[in-house]
């Protein structure tokens, strides 16, 4: 396992962490989790990413009866919640970034989680109602307190977090220092444009998450939604359409001979493929059984092998075109 730096910070990533989506509590108990993130850790992976959010506070607490079982030393993983749109159905305390409800949230995650602090905590989507100096004063708070050690954002607008870092400037406080934008073959927005000279100017990281695209770029989806997929869960019915598109099918069937030629899946070749950008510090996996999750760690070991040609060959299956550099 590699590790990157954070963006400009001290601290180091695995170039692949593990997440937490979807997975916990609905498709994995403790066990299964003490499983999976047992065989991360043992792979290298330091970072685990989870939000408040996921499973309505459930996820939270899976993770943390896990860590409770696995016994790390504290200083030898990072682990991450999100906060926005919240648990409860109350005005103040959902869809929202207001100091009231943050400083309340990540008391909430930590008592889940188990922990006296979490490594990092992103403000999970950008909040027009709330003045973003009352959310960059109250996320400085919480670091100040040690409830967590960095705050980032997760899918705001690259003038946001311009705007976010430039008042924790004028103010001396804690600035965001990590965005995580969905990143992957077919979602490469927040990683092109704007974003690029953002990060390049402010050396901003990135935690990207999805890069199977919710499992379309494993191919498992070819033939159908099986059973026990991700597509087929309750609740996620939104990612039919997607699933099912025969646009973006053939697409992914393009990817095989690739896969097929360097001797990976089309997992790993996904994953191994956002390694490369090198505005990305981690690559957020996640897995719903064991054999995944070691699938999935050794992606890294084909990254080398992704030539610029092949690269190229990529670009023209989802038709990519590069932009000039300034």
């Amino acid at each position: 396992m590699k590790y990157r730096h954070l963006g400009k910070t001290g601290i180091q990533v695995s170039e692949l962490s593990f997440g937490s989506w979807v997975t916990f509590h609905n498709q994995a108990g403790v066990a299964s989790a003490v499983e999976m993130m047992g065989a991360a850790y043992e792979a290298g992976v330091n970072f685990f990413d989870n939000a408040e959010v996921y499973a309505g506070g459930k996820s939270e607490s899976v993770m943390g009866e896990a860590l409770k079982e696995l016994k790390w030393e504290r200083g030898s993983y990072l682990v991450s919640t999100k906060l926005f749109w919240g648990i409860h159905e109350e005005v103040n305390r959902k869809n929202t970034l207001n100091r009231k409800y943050l400083l309340e949230g990540i008391t909430g995650s930590l008592e889940r989680l188990q922990l006296d602090y979490v490594d990092l905590i992103y403000c999970h989507r950008a909040d027009p109602s709330t003045p973003i100096e009352e959310t960059v004063w109250a996320m400085h708070n919480i670091i100040e307190w040690g409830q967590a050690l960095y705050w980032g954002t997760s899918e705001w607008a690259a003038s946001e977090i311009t705007e976010a870092i430039q008042i924790a400037e004028r103010h001396h406080l804690h600035k965001p220092v990590v965005e995580q934008p969905q990143y992957n073959m077919f979602e490469q927005g927040r990683l092109t444009g704007d974003y690029v000279r953002f990060y390049k100017n402010y050396g901003y990281g990135t935690t990207t998450w999805s890069p199977l695209a919710s499992g379309l770029l494993t191919g498992k989806y070819q033939n159908g939604i099986p059973q026990d997929s991700r597509g087929s869960l309750k609740g996620y019915q939104w990612l039919h359409d997607t699933l099912t598109d025969a646009q973006k099918l053939a697409k992914v069937a393009a990817l095989m001979p690739i896969a097929q030629k360097l001797g990976c899946t089309l997992s790993q070749l996904a994953i191994a493929w956002c390694l490369k950008n090198p505005f990305v510090s981690t690559v957020i996996t996640g897995a719903s059984r064991v054999a995944q999750v070691h699938e999935n760690m050794k992606a890294a070991d084909f990254a080398d092998a992704l030539t610029p040609a092949i690269m190229a060959d990529i670009d023209v299956i989802f038709e990519v075109k590069k932009e000039e550099e300034d």
